[in-house]
């Protein structure tokens, strides 16, 4: 969430800004609406102020008489104040929705586009893998070797429901072994297992909520499943007043992460690239309110997972998002796409995205400054690596021409030998 006051004296800068990220917002609307919040909220001030007064004259006032007159007095003014009251709250409660939709301005970097066919590739790491033989995809692959069973998933489940069983479940359990050592002891993250169900309310911290209304599941008391780690770990510090020495916050969630993927009819319908559970290390960064912090932390959650893609040798490229292909909250964003080699295409794997202070503006995530001014903490949040998704290149770019899949040599340790099967 911006600041009102940074919106109104930036106006022109907020409304190129949601031009940038395709955001069709009224802002001169909103504007007029703040104009009648502070407006309203002078008058019932003021009201209170004299109904003060008039309560402290009555009380010092000895003469009956008047002392009536002015309770009367006092009883219209009551009911003129109560109704300022409550049209007050309504016009508050439409601002504070009217806010929520106000996007975060994007950095000078981030390209024009309408979604991510317009990202701007930043650089390329590996060579597209080529084989000698026919090539088959992940599916193939697994169902040959009986690691995966999609018709009982989907009857259980419904659909995108999946089975894996066998070896390839310990070779996600060695890519989470692997990752925890990766990040945790050689990046400084200090792991996490947050709760996964957590109050609707956080949606709108993380500003998944107004606009992915539709992709979360809901329970029957009202909470949600989140669809990632980031949004309990920003639920950890809400409403605090954080000590600066704490910072950077450095942390790195796993947990199962839940998406209804309700707009994606149609999209990816075979496979393991969009599925409705799955798991998630997750790097999340709280910082002082600097922007030039944010850049290099930014680049740097970044980094690490092109290292650790790096050192299970997978082609990979990196993106720079458009400003169509941004969130709401989101300054600016990376995405790192993993080569498939049966689709001949790159495929998302990592979005690394920094937020200044709109998302800890909504959590009430606050500290002090050495001067002792109270600020909002700059966030960050970058995937470390998901599965299965993490499968699909990982499977396809390492199949041999027997059927079988060698294991990355950064994975033997974890997995304990050299090949799947």
């Amino acid at each position: 969430m911006l600041d009102i006051k940074f919106i109104r004296e930036n106006l022109d800068i907020v409304k190129e800004g949601a031009k940038k990220k395709n955001v069709d917002i009224d802002l001169d609307a909103l504007i007029s609406l703040d104009d009648k919040r502070l407006a309203l909220t002078k008058e019932v001030d003021e009201f209170r102020a004299k109904k003060n007064s008039v309560s402290d004259m009555v009380a010092k006032e000895s003469d009956p008489s008047k002392r009536e007159q002015m309770i009367s007095e006092m009883k219209a003014l009551k009911d003129d104040f109560e109704n300022k009251e409550k049209e007050l709250k309504e016009v508050i409660e439409k601002w504070q929705e009217a806010m929520l939709y106000v996007p975060n301005i994007p950095d000078m970097a981030v390209p024009f586009g309408k979604d991510d066919a317009d990202n701007q590739e930043i650089k390329a790491w590996g060579d597209k893998t080529s084989f000698s033989f026919e090539a088959k995809d992940h599916m193939e692959i697994l169902e040959a070797l009986d690691m995966i069973d999609v018709e009982r998933g989907t009857k259980v489940h419904g659909f995108r429901g999946y089975y894996l069983k066998g070896d390839v479940v310990n070779l996600c359990f060695a890519i989470w072994q692997y990752a925890l050592e990766f990040f945790a002891n050689g990046k400084g993250f200090v792991p996490v297992l947050p709760p996964t169900v957590v109050k609707k309310k956080f949606l709108y911290g993380t500003a998944h909520l107004p606009g992915d209304v539709e992709d979360f599941y809901e329970t029957q008391d009202g909470d949600v499943l989140a669809g990632t780690a980031e949004v309990p770990l920003m639920a950890m510090y809400s409403d605090e007043v954080l000590d600066k020495s704490m910072f950077p916050v450095k942390y790195l969630g796993f947990s199962p992460c839940y998406r209804r993927e309700a707009g994606s009819h149609g999209k990816d319908t075979k496979g393991l690239i969009r599925v409705n559970e799955f798991y998630k290390f997750e790097q999340l960064i709280l910082c002082e309110a600097d922007h030039e912090l944010s850049v290099k932390y930014h680049e740097e959650i970044n980094r690490n997972t092109e290292e650790f893609i790096e050192s299970m040798e997978i082609p990979y490229h990196t993106v720079l998002n458009c400003g169509g292909d941004l969130g709401l909250g989101q300054v600016k964003k990376y995405d790192i796409e993993l080569w498939v080699p049966k689709e001949e295409k790159y495929r998302e794997i990592s979005s690394a995205s920094y937020f200044h202070d709109f998302q800890t503006r909504r959590f009430g995530t606050r500290y002090k400054d050495d001067d002792g001014k109270m600020k909002f903490a700059h966030s960050l949040n970058c995937t470390a690596i998901p599965t299965p998704r993490i499968l699909v290149s990982l499977i396809e770019n390492f199949q041999t021409q027997d059927g079988n899949v060698k294991i990355p040599k950064a994975l033997v340790k974890y997995f304990g030998k050299e090949y799947l099967k």
